[in-house]
């Protein structure tokens, strides 16, 4: 037997048995412990097992739904003044919440469908056809006739901080209940669905009725303040809220000056549903929930140069999501990796960063 047989061996064992122990594989297969090792670290390095308890991963795909759009980044030469004109550089990317998520998702070896809408212009081919390139099934999108395509506009000074951000994205309101019933085959097999606060506030319901039904985890990502008003007031059935300091500033109706008011409004969100809740700070870093209790967990943001900050929040929507597929992932260290991903989106021109790779995260310190 050669040693691509024995390797296919042992992952068929694992497979049979996630809870065997190597000397057991060892005594099943008349294989020494120390060879069984080596297979078993090479199944580690090629993704076909997860972590040192023979976590299987689960070969259904993540199903992002929300906003698809083409995004164009106006960078100031010099500091803004305002009420006159200031000359900038320009660049264009494809981006929106759901779509930047997934392509994340797709560049680090998770499997992903799209559930997006966009016009029936030169913009949104683009978007599709770019965004399958990366890896993303877009199959399920539609392309709305009569329609342009979303487009979101960022003014950023010269430092790649953001001054101000426009949005036009009336394409999502098509994002109604009757589109996702029409897409209720991809939603039922997906292993986690994340949507973006794009959708109309009864689209969100619907989701959450579903998630509490079937069970599968669902991911709410605000996208700003003034859409924070379609988060429905009850979230049963919400595995995660990701929103930013600001976002849940507007949620709570009030202004929360310090960690104390911080920690009561998150407290309140889950009295409302919500299993656990990420509030972005950011370059102060992150708060998270733990469990069993209403203390956050405070997580600074890694040190790193900015060259633009678009994106990066999606980046981290992405890490932490591609963490808590594995099962065994806590809260804190799905932060961090999505710490890591915001990192690699901070230190580069573009909405995705292109550092991104399937091992991303196999050779960290927590694997």
């Amino acid at each position: 037997m050669n040693s691509m047989s024995r390797k296919e061996n042992v992952l068929r064992l694992i497979q049979a048995h996630p809870a065997v122990t190597q000397q057991e594989l060892a005594d099943q297969l008349q294989l020494s412990r120390s060879a069984v090792a080596g297979y078993v670290a090479a199944l580690m390095r090629e993704g076909k097992i997860l972590g040192r308890a023979y976590v299987l991963p689960d070969h259904r795909p993540v199903v992002c739904i929300g906003g698809a759009n083409l995004d164009r980044k106006l960078r100031t030469l010099n500091d803004v003044q305002m009420a006159t004109s200031n000359p900038v550089s320009q660049f264009e990317s494809f981006g929106g919440v759901a779509r930047n998520v997934a392509e994340n998702l797709a560049r680090c070896g998770q499997r992903v469908q799209l559930l997006s809408i966009v016009g029936d212009d030169t913009a949104g081919q683009a978007i599709l056809s770019y965004s399958a390139e990366q890896g993303i099934d877009v199959s399920a999108c539609l392309t709305l006739a009569g329609f342009s395509s979303g487009s979101y506009t960022a003014v950023l000074n010269p430092q790649g901080e953001m001054v101000l951000a426009l949005s036009q994205m009336d394409v999502c309101e098509r994002l109604d209940p009757h589109f996702l019933r029409s897409r209720q085959r991809q939603r039922n097999a997906a292993a986690m669905v994340i949507a973006d606060l794009n959708l109309p506030a009864d689209s969100l319901s619907l989701l959450l009725q579903d998630a509490q039904q079937q069970h599968i985890p669902l991911v709410l990502i605000a996208v700003s303040q003034p859409k924070m008003q379609r988060l429905p007031a009850q979230l049963q059935g919400l595995r995660l809220l990701i929103l930013n300091h600001g976002e849940l500033e507007q949620r709570a109706g009030q202004a929360l000056p310090d960690q104390a008011a911080i920690q009561q409004a998150v407290a309140k969100l889950r009295t409302q549903g919500v299993q656990d809740v990420i509030v972005t700070m950011g370059s102060a870093g992150v708060l998270c929930t733990r469990p069993d209790t209403n203390l956050l967990t405070a997580i600074p943001a890694p040190q790193c140069e900015v060259v633009d900050v678009t994106g990066a929040g999606d980046a981290f929507s992405a890490g932490v999501c591609y963490s808590l597929l594995q099962q065994a992932t806590q809260l804190e260290l799905a932060c961090q990796r999505g710490q890591q991903l915001a990192a690699l989106t901070l230190q580069s021109g573009r909405t995705v960063s292109g550092q991104l790779h399937p091992n991303i995260f196999q050779e960290d310190s927590y694997a």
